[in-house]
């Protein structure tokens, strides 16, 4: 066992040390990889994938890659691997180019670049579904999804609009539509998804569609999860008037959240006096001095803070409540 130890250490020192020689060398010729493919997976997400090239100078190691995606947008980045995954919208094609490169020392070498693309699918300009919005809500244990759209300005009448949705490894396509006058698909709704409960990760989401009379361009969009959850409305409001203090106090939503990660915003409305007074805080009461002649109505919204998930949408207003005289 000594023995092996030894032969392998001095292995590694001789691989070392003829690494450390080469890069005394004033150039050292890298040859770009080969076999460049790229695999659609699933969807808005590509697997690049090639191999070293064959003909690379053995005694040259610790070889990395630079990879470029080209379209549709521009990104940059470096892995020792020989595949990496893009996730990227798709409707306008996809391009990438992958060289070898090996920092040697203070020298930096690169091959020449190897490139591969994807064609951008097939369909009439104008005719893609436009201005999908979709948001993410928890209902009981489940996340819903609802997404809504317009229908292209060039999409014939008889065209009909399908969404898909990829979260992680789960691909569900729509099953509950809501249509135009002319009987088009304008909306979905997934009463339950694979979607992360705590809003965290990317969501694609495809449409696609048809017509008897002209093909259909489809429709690729990301959404980060934060950005389109929106949380449950606070529950259990309630407030009561003590001489000229108002007292308010509540319950987190509905939420995966703890009690922690929420910011609040009440709203008190002097109904007399047509006043309305608006409030941001962190806890879950509050009380403030008011003119106990008045009658007030309170609405209360939640966000989840931004120390537990990057700042996304405002709930919905929670139903009005009412409180004081009004004389």
């Amino acid at each position: 066992m000594i023995i092996m130890i030894t032969i392998l250490l001095f292995l590694i020192g001789s691989a070392v040390v003829l690494q450390a020689n080469l890069c005394l060398e004033e150039e050292i010729l890298l040859l770009p990889p080969v076999n460049f493919t790229l695999i659609v997976t699933g969807l808005s997400q590509v697997l690049l994938r090639w191999k070293p090239n064959p003909n690379q100078d053995p005694k040259i190691n610790s070889l990395k890659y630079k990879v470029r995606i080209n379209t549709p947008n521009e990104d940059d980045y470096e892995t020792k691997k020989t595949q990496s995954t893009s996730v990227n919208v798709l409707h306008r094609g996809f391009s990438a180019s992958v060289q070898t490169i090996l920092y040697c020392g203070s020298s930096f070498f690169q091959s020449s670049w190897v490139s591969a693309e994807l064609q951008a699918p097939p369909g009439a300009p104008g005719t893609s579904a436009v201005n999908l919005t979709c948001i993410t809500n928890i209902l009981q244990d489940n996340v819903s999804l609802f997404c809504t759209w317009f229908v292209g300005k060039n999409a014939p009448e008889d065209t009909q609009y399908f969404l898909f949705y990829r979260f992680d490894r789960h691909t569900k396509e729509c099953q509950e539509y809501r249509k135009d006058l002319w009987k088009r698909n304008i909306a979905c709704w997934f009463p339950e998804t694979a979607i992360d409960r705590k809003g965290r990760g990317q969501l694609a989401v495809h449409v696609n569609g048809s017509s008897k009379q002209i093909a259909i361009k489809p429709l690729d969009q990301l959404f980060e999860l934060h950005a389109i959850d929106q949380v449950n409305p606070p529950v259990n409001v309630s407030a009561k008037m003590e001489g000229n203090r108002l007292f308010i106090q509540w319950e987190k939503p509905v939420s995966n959240f703890p009690r922690k990660c929420f910011d609040y915003e009440v709203n008190i409305y002097n109904i007399r006096k047509d006043y309305l007074w608006t409030q941001k805080i962190q806890e879950n009461s509050f009380s403030l001095i008011v003119d106990p002649t008045c009658k007030y109505s309170l609405q209360i919204r939640a966000t989840v803070h931004s120390n537990c998930r990057k700042s996304g949408l405002w709930s919905e207003w929670s139903q009005s409540i009412y409180v004081g005289k009004h004389q």
